[in-house]
């Protein structure tokens, strides 16, 4: 049987940003995917490219390397990825001080600038005036996220990757090469590197692995191509799935056991045309610890017009259907990527919540560093980090 280089779990955005990076560098990869057709994180993606919002010299240098990635990327993937800079347009609550919500972004890379109610609405026309104290603005790069991912795993395989659309089971290592089971058959590997979102810690537990890194149950509305016309990209100044983020990893153990919610649901209300006159709108965040729990749709589907109601009222009764997907994230904001210690061979990618601006960059780095390069970054992003108690 044959055995390869590396086996990337997961084509995603990320699998097959890593995928596609390993095998331009001589390795023999084979990238796995359970979907045939991708229904995770990467096709309900708002495709924003945040490369304005680095508050640290690492996101910041990241955020700088990956906006430049992202305006060669078509040309070396030879396919529209339909890239381009759009205004962002960040609305503040009427109950809420413009110029306290300005102050808080004060130390990102490039400030967004404070507009007022009537600069926000000539800006966007679509916005509620009288649900808003002004807004917030800044220039943000934009992709179709489904679309780059394709183009990725198409250049992947015209450079002699291979890919399997099959479910893993578990995996093994023992201190030798990982075996990988699937539903159809086992596969051999020098090294095995997942990058299944939101399903990896479930994925890592099936193969005794532990790792703290957890998800979101992410919910949606995809409206199909509409004469509605949205200029920018809305979102709220006062994201609220951070806080959700650092409040539900708190406690590692809660996550061990489905069932559990460690923090009520939230919805940060937005939306975004594409370039097919499609509109996403949401989002609803909700943390349950089990990753196919059910979720009543018809009820996330109400809270989310209602709520986009308020801000885009236009926007709200648009024919549209509802999606759910996982979204992983880490009790630090950052992607987790590395060697998982104790495991020989079985490498992570993933936690990559915000923002995917970050993950080409990140893919060549960690390829580099893979090959024998060192990369200060790569180290900071360990999973050892995340070993200390939290």
């Amino acid at each position: 049987m044959k055995t390869y280089d590396w086996i990337v779990i997961g084509a995603g955005f990320t699998g097959a940003a890593l995928a596609y990076e390993l095998v331009r560098t001589g390795f023999s990869v084979l990238l796995l995917e359970q979907d045939a057709t991708l229904g995770n994180a990467t096709r309900y993606s708002y495709g924003g490219l945040a490369f304005w919002s680095g508050t640290t010299p690492l996101t910041r240098q990241l955020c700088d390397e990956g906006i430049a990635r992202y305006r060669i990327l078509a040309q070396e993937l030879d396919t529209d990825i339909e890239f381009r800079e759009l205004d962002l347009l960040l609305t503040i609550a009427n109950d809420s001080d413009p110029e306290v919500a300005a102050a808080s972004y004060s130390h990102f890379a490039i400030p967004p600038k404070l507009l007022s109610v009537d600069q926000a609405w000539e800006m966007e026309p679509l916005l509620n005036k009288k649900a808003i104290a002004g807004a917030l603005t800044v220039k943000h790069g934009h992709i179709n996220p489904e679309k780059t991912a394709q183009a990725y795993i198409q250049a992947f395989l015209r450079l002699g990757g291979e890919m399997e659309i099959t479910q893993v089971q578990n995996f093994t290592s023992n201190h030798a090469s990982p075996t990988i089971k699937t539903t159809t058959k086992t596969y051999h590997s020098a090294n095995v590197v997942v990058c299944a979102g939101g399903f990896s810690r479930q994925l890592l537990k099936a193969s005794g692995i532990p790792i703290r890194l957890y998800f979101t149950h992410a919910e949606m509305i995809q409206t199909p191509p509409v004469e509605v016309q949205l200029r920018t990209l809305v979102m709220p100044a006062h994201l609220q799935r951070f806080q959700l983020e650092a409040e539900s990893s708190r406690v590692d153990e809660l996550w061990n056991e489905p069932g559990n919610e460690p923090a009520p649901p939230i919805l940060d209300a937005g939306a975004i045309q594409f370039q097919d006159r499609s509109i996403r709108l949401g989002q609803i965040s909700r943390v349950l610890t089990e990753p196919n729990a059910e979720i009543d749709g018809k009820i996330s589907e109400s809270w989310l017009r209602r709520s986009i109601g308020e801000i885009l009222p236009v926007l709200s009764s648009l024919p549209g259907t509802w999606h759910h997907c996982l979204v992983a994230f880490s009790s630090d904001r950052l992607p987790v990527i590395g060697a998982i210690p104790e495991y020989h061979g079985i490498y992570i990618f993933s936690g990559f919540s915000n923002p995917l601006v970050i993950v080409p960059p990140l893919a060549q780095r960690f390829t580099n560093y893979l090959s024998g390069k060192e990369d200060e970054i790569i180290c900071q992003l360990s999973p050892v980090r995340l070993q200390s108690p939290i």
